[in-house]
């Protein structure tokens, strides 16, 4: 969790910290400084004597400053999962994420057989400004060859991201030109929006998916939220699965939009007492009355949880799906002078009821990580019976309701996840991006005739046929995925339905894709069957 406030921002020295500090340490030894802060000094010292014998003496070439990197994570490792050290090369990649853009050319882009490919040109941005399309490939930026070379995700942003105002020579190769296309793209800021789709799912009920928090989140939430109303929706689905979190005040300010009075939304606690904070809902919402559904999986944590939890323990939604991840930790970001971050973990913070989510992590950080996947061998995705929970760790709801705290949001109702079309064959269509490959071909190939579409036909009435079955297949054995008929004749169901919904996604983005691709979604499909309770929780919540 992320607290996003300029005022924690500080500034602390790297490469020559260890000198410095000492210095301070130094100064607060002779001041008369308790023993902790002479344990501090001697480990720092003993630090600076270490790194400066290897320095000098070791046997080969070192880079010291890769060994600092190196020592910081590891030590940072030893204190909880989620206090982490972003070395400045990553950290405006990391940034981007939660502020709402970055700048660059804007394109979504693939590797695909070792080529960088144009998934589509960001709407607005100098790509599509300039031309680019969908299909084109990447064989040269500034003159270097970037096809054939085994490039990974992050060597293409390092070359296609920049300043804005800067200029980047591409070279383009594009489906059926014998010569391939020069272009100079002139960087610009790039929006990036953690607004996944809103659409009516019937005439009274609105679904909203996040994917994460970030800065302009609550921005695209109430324009979203105020457009179905428009349409006529009073019952609405927040779909939370999969949202690892991010910033807590745009968590606090989706909370409150559905919250009436001043309830509490949550409590952060620290051992430094500024690190102590209550926030209540504060302004009237839109939605403050009709029913809610919120969707959590065991992928939701931090910012997510804090929604879910405060709308739960104040019986203003009802939370369908599987338990959510389990992070109650809030990291403060920590500026350093070499461009680099440290997010350290300075408080917990609590849900209304005193509970707190994060999950245990004292058995280590591969422990930690281990968790979910020991959830699903322990039968947790399948059965809410396997979820063990500490009856000392008992809360009630403001209207009586029994919750839990130690480790996420358990549901109101429990989802198992669905594998009866599962295979590994199925897995391995989009991992080895078959799927994404074939179902681009096939844009390009019939761009005109499914652009005439409308979509509403598409979705009711296009069906994928054997013939792109079986060119799928045959692409597919061409990128190493062997064929079995057993586990594709299993996962057949599901995967027409995927296929439709990633061609509907090349013609009509986001907002094609999720209508059809939802499904499958058997958390969303169960949801829709409870809205008498939540009706009902609405009711007991006005109370």
């Amino acid at each position: 969790m992320k607290e996003k406030n300029s005022s924690l921002m500080i500034k602390l020295p790297f490469m020559l910290g260890i000198a410095i500090c000492a210095g301070i340490f130094i100064g607060a030894t002779f001041a008369g400084g308790n023993s902790n802060e002479n344990s501090v000094f001697n480990s720092i010292l003993k630090f600076r004597e270490i790194i400066t014998y290897i320095d000098r003496d070791y046997v080969d070439e070192v880079d010291t400053e890769e060994l600092v990197e190196s020592a910081i994570t590891e030590m940072l490792e030893d204190l909880d999962p989620h206090t982490s050290y972003i070395p400045a090369r990553d950290l405006e990649i990391s940034k981007s994420e939660l502020e709402g853009g970055f700048d660059g050319i804007g394109i979504e882009f693939s590797i695909i057989r070792d080529t960088i490919t144009v998934v589509a040109p960001l709407g607005g941005g100098p790509s599509e400004a300039l031309g680019i399309q969908t299909g084109d490939k990447i064989i040269a930026v500034d003159g270097e060859t970037v096809a054939g070379i085994g490039i990974t995700n992050r060597g293409v942003m390092d070359r296609l991201r920049g300043k804005k105002g800067s200029k980047v020579d591409v070279l383009i190769q594009r489906r059926k030109k014998d010569e391939p296309l020069e272009f100079t793209i002139t960087r610009d800021k790039i929006p990036q929006y953690s607004l996944d789709a809103s659409y009516m799912l019937n005439d009274e009920v609105g679904y909203i998916k996040i994917n994460r928090f970030s800065a302009t989140t609550f921005e695209e939430f109430k324009n979203a939220l105020a457009e179905l109303q428009g349409k006529g929706m009073s019952k609405l689905i927040l779909d939370l699965q999969g949202n690892p979190g991010g910033y807590m005040d745009r968590a606090i300010d989706m909370a409150d939009e559905f919250l009436p009075g001043n309830p509490m939304i949550v409590y952060t606690e620290g051992k430094e007492k500024r690190y102590n904070t209550r926030a209540y809902a504060r302004k009237p919402g839109i939605f403050e009355e009709q029913p809610l559904i919120v969707l959590l999986d065991q992928g939701s944590a931090s910012a997510s949880e804090i929604v879910a939890g405060a709308l739960q323990d104040n019986d203003r939604a009802l939370i369908v799906g599987r338990r959510s991840f389990g992070k109650g930790l809030v990291q403060r970001p920590i500026e350093l002078t070499d461009g680099s971050e440290l997010r350290l973990t300075i408080s917990r913070y609590y849900v209304p009821s005193g509970r707190s989510i994060q999950k245990p992590y004292e058995a280590g950080t591969d422990d930690y990580d281990q968790e979910v996947l020991d959830r699903y061998n322990a039968g947790e995705f399948f059965s809410a019976d396997s979820i063990k929970f500490n009856d000392s760790l008992r809360y009630e709801t403001a209207g009586g309701r029994t919750v839990y705290g130690g480790g996420g949001i358990m549901p109101d109702v429990f989802v198992p996840i669905d594998t009866t079309y599962n295979s590994a064959y199925m897995n391995r269509l989009f991992t080895s991006n078959a799927i994404g490959e074939w179902t681009l071909e096939y844009y390009q190939k019939n761009q005109k005739k499914l652009e005439k579409m409308d979509y509403e036909d598409f979705r009711a009435n296009f069906e994928i046929s054997k013939k792109m079955l079986d060119n799928l297949v045959a692409m597919a054995e061409e990128v190493g995925v062997k064929y079995n008929e057993e586990q594709y004749l299993r996962s057949l169901p599901e995967l027409k339905v995927h296929i439709k919904a990633w061609i509907a996604r090349r013609v009509w983005g986001n907002e094609g894709f999720f209508p059809i691709y939802n499904q499958t979604n058997e958390v969303l499909q169960e949801a829709i069957k409870h809205f008498d309770e939540a009706e009902d929780l609405s009711l007991l919540e006005q109370k």
